[in-house]
């Protein structure tokens, strides 16, 4: 017993900072796999992907035969999109997807994507605590600079800031020049006004992505609801919670389409006091609340 508390607290140094810890182990276990939670949403008629959890790569291939594109190949088991791979258009793509993929976990999740907007929204104690739109990083043109010279521009408004280390500068990589080369771009081009160059696939912080604070008196009652009842299906004091939808989250969810993909049971919450738009709320009321439940087993991997 002594020993996984040591590897817990090693595991929550080394890959949990700055994440909350306000759920029970059984909470916790409910939610680490991508499956688990389809299952959830499956059983609470939460809107989510088709998809399926697979080893064989050919189960995939007929998946996708099946349903078409554009898909998604992520791990069962990971997080901050560590090893997802999207939007996948074509069999090349997807054949690539799978093999980075399954380096991260051998089961390995394919499903639907949907291309709307991208939100974590953190519901706790039958409350939405906060929204953030995220987004993938990314340059936007004003007719003279080219993509490396608005980069660092893009990344001293962020020093500037002081957003650093929370959120990442951009920078340039093999990969971003891959993404780039893609759009027929690279780092020497340069963009027309307002026109914007994605430097990489991924939504996180990692890469370079950055987050918006979203209103949260915006939200129709219906979507507060929903969100709620995710919270309610996994019996969790606190999730945040992954969506993409089409139109956005101050449209009723029912008239758009709607894809839950994921709770993060120790979601991280201290992005949500580095926006790059909007201002930072105060939410040390929610915290305060967090703080004062007992939570069993919160040592526990």
């Amino acid at each position: 017993m002594k020993i996984k508390k040591i590897i817990y607290a090693w595991i929550s140094k080394k890959f949990m900072g700055g994440c909350s810890n306000y759920n029970s182990l059984e909470v916790r276990r409910s939610c680490r796999s991508k499956e688990q939670a389809r299952a959830r949403f499956q059983q609470g008629g939460i809107p989510h992907a088709q998809g399926l959890i697979f080893f064989n790569p050919f189960t995939a291939i007929r998946f996708a035969k099946q349903h078409g594109f554009p898909l998604v190949i992520k791990p069962n088991v990971s997080g901050f999109s560590r090893g997802s791979h999207f939007p996948i258009r074509n069999y090349k793509e997807l054949w690539k997807a799978i093999f980075l993929a399954k380096l991260w976990w051998p089961f390995t999740v394919v499903e639907q994507f949907l291309e709307g907007k991208n939100y974590r929204v953190v519901v706790a104690n039958g409350k939405i605590v906060s929204v953030l739109q995220r987004y993938a990083p990314s340059v936007k043109g004003d007719g003279t600079s080219t993509i490396r010279e608005l980069m660092l521009k893009e990344n001293a408004i962020r020093e500037e800031m002081k957003l650093y280390p929370v959120i990442s500068p951009l920078k340039e990589t093999a990969q971003s020049r891959a993404f780039l080369a893609k759009q027929g771009l690279d780092f020497d081009s340069v963009l027309q006004a307002e026109q914007r160059a994605t430097l990489f696939y991924r939504i996180s912080l990692a890469p370079g992505g950055v987050v918006e604070v979203i209103d949260k008196q915006l939200l129709p009652e219906e979507n507060q609801a929903l969100f709620k009842n995710v919270l309610n299906l996994f019996d969790a004091n606190i999730l945040g919670i992954d969506v993409i939808l089409e139109k956005g989250i101050e449209s009723d969810y029912r008239e758009q389409k709607c894809i839950f993909l994921e709770v993060n049971s120790r979601p991280y919450l201290k992005m949500h006091a580095y926006p790059r738009y909007g201002e930072a709320e105060d939410l040390s009321e929610y915290f305060d609340e967090l703080d004062a439940l007992e939570v069993k087993q919160s040592d526990t991997f």
